[in-house]
């Protein structure tokens, strides 16, 4: 049997579409209900789905009368507030196009993408890294926006460009993978794949309202079902995640595995009544991160497997457990293949996990980059760049990357960015970067690099510290005498781990 599965097609997407009408398409039903608490304590600052509509159609009219049009795309430099999820449906709501990004990029970063997009306007908190090159809202003006008279949904082709998000590529340079308006209908593969999501569910997300993970689990889905999203105050600590969800009533958590880690870390949890289950996305869970929290929780955390081009599509769920050690199966409604050679492989050989390109949740393209969109497909398949091998039952184990991407608290890294921002250090004559297993599945980044003499790490961390976003900064430095190259002089950065002391510490 080859590596394939394909199930029945998810409903063709409504024509004509927006976005964020079908986020809120429950609002008008559900006006008073809860859409999002932001949970501090016992305390919860709460916003309606009433309120809610009201918030991003008021934005999308004020952000039009600033003189943007459908089309025009819209930078988000935003901190960890719900100005974040308002500001990014009250753009597409118009038309405009968002474009979410890391409170924690660097000016120089955010300089790359401005020159990149040339964006009509910066939704920007003065506390956040910007660059010059477009008129900017700041949070007052923002929030200010919400009491403007509200726009009219704009309608159109469900394949027209939705919204922007940036992610490494193997070429050392961040790409801007585009969405269409689809997207979100893709997402609903998800709602029983993944999450066994109910319009009376209460989702805890841990991460922040900035970080894409919570916005499309945390919030654009439970909001697309009427359910309820939690989300922790800024600052909440990881000990103190499992009190929230049992004051709040969470019936669903979702977290990276490093959250997952950290909160079994301090100790006994305490009872969790309502919770069925957790939810683990970002890099790999490991296997006893899971077998303590089913012993400290009496529930289980369903994995899943995706990535910025088309989200999550592999994942374990209430309805269909992973087996030992693999991820899960393709969700109902997905194209997946393993292709080796150009072609699907037999049930239990390794090969690339593939999307097939009429998947809906699919991006577009890299935006000016169409050699770079067109290098990721053979085909009709969209290759995904990670290795992973299917069994008789459809279920699939993820073996690694098939290049050198890494993978920092969730977000993927190029080790070319980390070794560019280095390569002009006093005293470097070169660098090799990679991740490095410290503990049973707890990664880092390590910068390897040769010179006269070990160097002051110190020194080297407030190099690096302007130039690239804290997830993307190296933890460690280790002098080596020489890099690991091939036969061709270029650096082989899988033999980079044998040169890690086993003394040495993050």
């Amino acid at each position: 049997m080859l590596s394939v599965v394909r199930s029945t097609p998810l409903p063709p997407c409504p024509n004509p579409f927006n976005m964020a009408a079908h986020v809120l398409a429950h609002a008008d039903a559900i006006p008073d209900k809860i859409a999002v608490s932001v949970v501090d304590g016992p305390r919860a600052d709460t916003l309606t789905y009433g309120a809610l509509k009201r918030a991003v159609l008021g934005t999308g009219g004020g952000l039009l009368a600033t003189g943007c049009a459908p089309g025009d795309i819209v930078l988000l430099r935003l901190g960890n507030t719900i100005d974040f999820p308002i500001a990014y449906l009250g753009a597409l709501a118009v038309g405009l196009v968002p474009v979410p990004t890391s409170a924690a990029l660097t000016a120089p970063e955010v300089a790359q993408i401005v020159a990149d997009l040339r964006p009509r306007l910066i939704l920007r908190d003065p506390n956040v890294a910007s660059a010059p090159g477009a008129p900017e809202i700041g949070p007052a003006t923002l929030a200010a926006l919400r009491s403007h008279p509200p726009a009219d949904w704009h309608m159109g082709d469900p394949n027209r460009l939705g919204y922007i998000i940036y992610t490494s590529g193997t070429s050392g340079q961040p790409r801007a993978v585009a969405h269409a308006h689809r997207a979100i209908w893709a997402r609903q593969m998800m709602h029983e794949g993944w999450y066994g999501l109910r319009p009376d569910d209460a989702l805890m997300h841990a991460g922040a309202f900035n970080w894409t993970y919570t916005l499309g689990t945390g919030l654009m889905d439970p909001w697309s079902v009427g359910a309820t999203a939690l989300i922790p105050a800024p600052g909440t600590a990881p000990e103190a995640l499992a009190s929230l969800m049992a004051q709040h009533g969470a019936t669903i958590f979702a977290a990276a595995p490093g959250v997952y880690r950290q909160m079994l870390a301090h100790g006994d949890m305490p009872d969790l009544p309502r919770l069925r289950h957790g939810l683990s996305a970002g890099e790999k869970l490991p296997d006893n991160t899971l077998t303590t929290w089913r012993s400290a929780t009496g529930t289980d955390i369903f994995e899943a497997y995706g990535m910025s081009e088309c989200s999550t599509f592999i994942s374990s769920s209430p309805a269909h457990p992973a087996k030992p050690g693999a991820l899960g199966q393709p969700q109902a409604g997905r194209h997946i293949a393993i292709l080796s050679d150009g072609a699907p492989t037999r049930r239990g050989t390794a090969g690339t996990i593939v999307v097939h390109r009429s998947d809906p949740g699919l991006m577009r393209e890299y935006l000016n980059a169409p050699e770079d969109t067109a290098a990721r497909f053979r085909g009709d398949w969209f290759l995904t760049g990670d290795m992973g091998v299917m069994d008789d039952d459809g279920q699939i184990t993820y073996l690694g990357r098939d290049d050198d991407m890494m993978n920092a608290g969730g977000y993927r890294v190029s080790p070319i960015e980390v070794e560019a921002a280095l390569a002009d250090a006093p005293g470097i004559t070169g660098v090799g970067a990679t991740q490095i297993e410290v503990k049973t599945g707890v990664f880092i980044i390590a910068a390897f690099y040769t010179a006269a003499a070990p160097l002051d790490a110190d020194g080297l961390r407030a190099y690096v510290e302007p130039k690239l976003a804290r997830y993307k900064q190296p933890r460690a430095y280790v002098h080596v005498p020489v890099l690991p190259t091939g036969a061709n002089g270029k650096l082989v950065r899988r033999r980079l781990p044998l040169f890690w002391p086993k003394q040495t510490k993050a």
